[in-house]
């Protein structure tokens, strides 16, 4: 059995509630439930804002009256738009209910608390009523129970103490003969001993699910809101803040105390004792992790947990000569403080006893300092000490974390990083156990300092990149080392550590989290374990380094087939091999699915074009609008290479060797020659726009030989070269007859791809073109007739080995 609860914003609406049917009914399926739900949204501000206005005569208290029940009857009509009458009946009763009650308050002009809980009450009565009859309305196995015939509680109105030996039984007696699998219970509301309406408080919802989960002992407490638990710090505030993991009962409570609003500290409470997990969940995002609460988290090794923060404060000083030696002066302070309902936030004293600081809501502030003055009149008058002095304007940032007392330096940080950025502190608390550290500071400096202290204990300042190589051949190589030559400026100036912690050829692996010297990599490499694409995988994972990378230095099928996994396991990807993306189509968007839910970056700008920024070129295009209309490249420098030295007094064999030779071609040269990497590059851009298309929809016309493309192996294919010299001497014949020069042409427009050896008229952007250079021609509704143009080096291994190192650099950058 599992115990669920369901915040305000969870069913803040029919959409909202929907969602947590959804997961109601996902958890149904292996266990019972147990769902506490909160009013609607904002209804209890409501619910207190009618009664208010009604109790000071102010008759428009029937318009807040009207837009509750406006709200309440639309979330009917839309979860349950047919035979829905039994249920809108049952609402409208109670809803006649309220309005009676509200018309009470106005005619005898009172809210008294003991009123108050009854006109509050509401919102959860109705809020559970309406989400159980929906579930019922749809065939699930669901029932509701009135939670104020289990929460038996004394008649302490708008806050009551629980009694729980009677609560206790209550809860166990029902729930050992329900038989629906979900139980819908409103949160918040209860009775007295004598049959009154109380409530619990605030967070009383919370704490409703407590207390039924600690006198079932579940296995778990989940507590369902709109954020996927609790995060080191404000999210809205800190955009690097991310949900932590596990923190334990005693952090949970010191972060919440400190304005985490996700849960309400009297909710550990029941369940503390029992040692019952707790995890904080989204309502918006049921799959993501949460956060989970519990003991086991004592242990972690993260001295800081969280930093939270509480605005609207105020600090209270008294001070004064008179103090000195004098007891007695605080206990007179806090009977005070005491006796008007005054909450303390925080306290702190100096060691001379001169002066005492509090910490309380700004909204008391008037009322303690007329207190306190009022209490001190005589040592006043006397110049004993001061009046009470009140600054506002203020805010609590707190760091959090049960493992700082085990950290030195953790103090010095704090003020350090606030020093530096001109946040003038105006009072601290630090207690022995050191759980928390809290300071207060003016509220317009809370952006600043909660940023400075996230990025001082949660994030590196310089930023650890993790490489994982696979393929060390000539680009691989030529990347070790480039890698090895800038590490420093990379440092300095990027402030990026990259470091290579994984080495792989087709023969041998290394592995080192410390990272592998650069200076002995070939020797180590040479002396290391057997190489397998799975045990390279598993160590990768195993290490589980921040920011890892993968980089794929291969055209390898059986390596691109394994990005899958390193995107599913955080590690990112960055290619030269394009078999991935061109492969088919699904596996393709797959790949970039996964990319983005396990937040791994994809990139391969080597795909097309080696180290030009072509793909980097045309997303930003995308990105900003503009859409292509249609591409014209010539896209292999291998290709571009082999015919601008192919003349009538070359050998067509003898110009393929040399391309091969200087790492112009793939290993295997019919790759090249045959169109296929030329093919790959057009559809990878053509995905790259916005097109679904696979490798079967190109258009490819070769223009090797009959013989050339029925070659079973490379020497096979070398020989036909030998054989067929007439075949290419003809087409150089024909290009030179028509004074035109021979290009391999890729071209996209209109949703179609083709690649072809074509004649190039003198005057065209191809013509001219040289080496292994690559020209790519984007026009787009931007560029209708002058083309954005790309051009350069299009192949060799250190062109591709700083196009892959351009990408790493990239993701240090993000």
């Amino acid at each position: 059995m599992k115990v669920l609860k369901f915040g305000g914003t969870s069913v803040g609406s029919s959409k909202n509630i929907n969602n947590v049917i959804n997961i109601l009914e996902d958890y149904s399926k292996n266990d019972s439930v147990i769902c506490v739900v909160s009013a609607v949204g904002g209804i209890t501000d409501k619910l207190l804002l009618a009664g208010k206005k009604a109790q000071n005569k102010d008759a428009a208290f029937l318009e807040v009256f009207n837009t509750i029940k406006e709200l309440h009857l639309n979330i009917v009509n839309e979860l349950i738009p047919n035979n829905n009458t039994l249920v809108k009946d049952f609402v409208n009763k109670r809803l006649e209910e309220l309005n009676s009650l509200l018309d009470g308050i106005f005619l005898i002009n009172e809210l008294s608390p003991k009123t108050s809980d009854k006109l509050v009450s509401f919102g959860e009565l109705l809020s559970s009523f309406i989400i159980a009859e929906t579930m019922k309305s749809r065939g699930l196995s669901a029932e509701r129970k009135n939670s104020q015939e289990l929460v038996i509680t004394n008649s302490v109105f708008t806050k009551a103490e629980v009694n729980y030996k009677i609560t206790n039984k209550n809860i166990q007696d029902y729930f050992k003969s329900v038989n629906q699998k979900i139980t819908i219970l409103p949160g918040f509301v209860s009775k007295s001993e004598n049959g009154e309406q109380t409530t619990l408080g605030r967070g009383g919802s919370d704490f409703t699910a407590a207390i039924v989960a600690a006198a079932l002992k579940v296995s778990q407490l989940e507590i369902w809101t709109d954020v996927s638990g609790m995060f080191t710090t404000n999210p809205k505030i800190v955009k690097q803040a991310y949900p932590i993991e596990e923190i334990s009962y005693q952090e949970a409570m010191e972060l919440s105390h400190f304005g985490a609003k996700v849960l309400y500290p009297p909710t550990v409470q029941p369940v503390l004792d029992l040692e019952i997990p707790i995890f904080i969940k989204n309502t918006l995002e049921p799959k993501a992790a949460g956060t989970k609460i519990s003991n086991d988290a004592i242990n972690s090794k993260k001295p800081v947990k969280g930093i939270s923060n509480i605005g609207n404060i105020a600090l209270l000083t008294l001070e004064g000569s008179g103090m000195v030696g004098i007891p007695g002066f605080s206990k007179r302070l806090f009977e005070t403080l005491s006796q008007e309902k005054i909450n303390v936030i925080l306290i702190t004293q100096a060691s001379s006893e001169h002066s005492i600081c509090l910490g309380i809501e700004a909204k008391d502030a008037q009322i303690a300092k007329a207190a306190i003055d009022a209490t001190f009149e005589n040592e006043i008058a006397l110049h004993k000490i001061d009046p009470i002095i009140v600054e506002d304007g203020l805010s609590i940032v707190a760091l959090v974390g049960d493992n700082m007392k085990n950290h030195q330096g953790i103090s010095g940080k704090l003020f350090s990083a606030l020093g530096k950025n001109n946040v003038n502190v105006r009072a601290i608390a630090q207690g022995a156990s050191e759980k928390n550290i809290s300071v207060v500071i003016a509220e317009k400096d809370v952006k600043k300092a909660l940023n400075v202290l996230h990025e001082q204990f949660f994030e590196s300042k310089t930023k650890q990149l993790n490489v994982f190589i696979t393929g060390v051949g000539n680009v691989g190589e030529r990347l070790v080392e480039q890698i090895k030559q800038q590490r420093k400026y990379l440092k300095d100036n990027l402030k990026i550590n990259m470091r290579i912690v994984g080495l792989s050829n087709s023969r041998k692996m290394i592995f080192k989290d410390a990272g592998i010297d650069l200076k002995s990599w070939k020797e180590q490499l040479s002396d290391g374990e057997e190489a397998s694409l799975q045990g390279f995988f598993d160590k990768a994972k195993a290490l589980n380094l921040r920011n890892s990378i993968f980089v794929d230095v291969t055209a390898n099928k059986e390596v691109a087939q394994w990005y899958a996994q390193y995107l599913r396991e955080s590690i990112s990807v960055v290619a030269c091999n394009k078999i991935a993306c061109s492969s088919d189509y699904e596996n393709y968007k797959e790949l970039k699915r996964l990319s983005l839910k396990y937040n791994a970056p994809f990139l391969f700008e080597t795909n097309v074009g080696a180290g030009l920024p072509v793909i980097d070129t045309l997303n930003n295009l995308i990105a900003s609008g503009d859409k292509v209309n249609s591409i014209q490249a010539v896209l292999s420098g291998s290709l571009n290479f082999v015919f601008n030295n192919f003349n009538d007094t070359t050998k067509f064999y003898d110009v393929v060797k040399q391309a091969a030779a200087q790492g112009y071609t793939e290993p295997d040269p019919r790759i090249d020659l045959s169109g296929v990497d030329v093919a790959r590059k057009i559809l990878i851009l053509a995905r790259e726009s916005g097109v679904e298309m696979n490798l079967e929809d190109i258009e490819n016309t070769s223009f090797l030989s009959e013989s050339g493309l029925k070659s079973d192996t490379v020497d096979d294919f070398y020989q036909t070269l030998i054989d067929d010299e007439a075949h290419y001497q003809d087409l150089y014949a024909s290009a030179k007859a028509n004074d035109c020069q021979l290009k391999y042409v890729a071209k996209f427009d209109n949703g179609k791809a083709s690649v072809s050896l074509q004649e190039i008229p003198v005057g065209h952007p191809f013509y001219n073109l040289e080496g292994s250079d690559n020209i790519v021609m984007f026009y787009t509704e931007r560029y209708p007739k002058q083309p954005m143009i790309i051009k350069g080096a299009g192949a060799g291994a250190d062109v591709t080995a700083s196009g892959l190192f351009a990408d790493i650099i990239r993701l240090g950058n993000d």
